[in-house]
C-alpha cells in the first residue's frame, strides 16, 4: 500500500532575474510558443505538443501527484521579471523509494523522499543561466522542504544541462537509463535538527 503522506504543493519562488509561478492549465497558451521548437527536443526526446496537448499535460500536471499518488508532481514557470516574460520550466518528481534506508533508520520510522528534477529553456532565451538560476531555487527549496536526494537524468552530449547538474551539485552515477546518465547529489545527510 502506497504511503499515504500529502506531497510538497509548489510555492511562487523569486530569484534576482526570475518569477518561478506554480503551473496552471491556464499557462499551456503562453506556454505552446515557447516550447514549440524541434530543436529543444534534440537532448530531451519527443516532439513538440499543439495547445491542446500541452493543455491536457498541464492539467495532469497541475494535480499535483500521480493517479496512484505514488509520485508528488512540482512543475514552475520561468518568468524573467523584467518584462515577464515565459523563459522556461523546471520541475520535480517527487518518489518515495521503500527499499531505503535513512541515517541507519528503516523506511517505515523515516521515509526518504527523492526528486528527479528536469528544465526547459526556450530555444530563444538559451544562453542566458535561467535553466541554472530557475533549477538552484527549486533545489534549495526542496532542500528546505526535507527532500533528501536530488537526481537528475542528462544526455551524455548535453553541455548545458551537465553545467546546471553541476551548479546544483550533483555528479554524474554509473546509471544510464534510455541513454541518459543518472546524476545524484549525496544523498541523505540529515541530522536530527532537518539541516542538510
Amino acid at each position: 500500500m502506497p504511503d499515504q503522506t500529502p506531497w510538497l504543493t509548489a510555492a511562487p519562488l523569486v530569484t534576482p532575474r526570475l518569477h518561478l509561478e506554480p503551473l496552471r492549465v491556464a499557462h499551456a497558451r503562453e506556454a505552446a510558443p515557447v516550447f514549440n521548437d524541434v530543436r529543444l527536443h534534440t537532448w530531451i526526446g519527443g516532439e513538440p505538443r499543439s495547445f491542446e496537448q500541452l493543455e491536457a499535460q498541464y492539467r495532469r500536471q497541475s494535480a499535483g501527484q500521480s493517479a496512484d499518488g505514488t509520485q508528488g508532481w512540482l512543475n514552475w514557470l520561468l518568468r524573467r521579471a523584467s518584462d515577464g516574460q515565459l523563459v522556461g520550466t523546471v520541475q520535480a518528481t517527487l518518489s518515495r523509494p521503500a527499499d531505503e534506508r535513512v541515517d541507519g533508520r528503516s523506511p517505515t520510522d523515516r521515509r526518504l523522499v527523492e526528486a528527479a528534477l528536469a528544465w526547459v529553456v526556450g530555444v530563444d532565451h538559451q544562453g542566458n543561466g535561467y535553466a541554472r538560476e530557475g533549477a538552484l531555487a527549486m533545489a534549495h527549496w526542496l532542500r528546505a522542504h526535507e527532500v533528501d536526494r536530488l537526481t537528475a537524468y542528462i544526455h551524455p552530449g548535453n553541455d548545458a544541462s551537465v553545467a546546471v547538474a553541476r551548479t546544483l551539485g550533483l555528479a554524474p552515477t554509473d546509471i544510464v537509463l534510455d541513454g541518459e546518465v543518472r546524476w545524484s547529489d549525496s544523498g541523505p545527510i540529515r541530522t536530527g535538527t532537518g539541516t542538510r
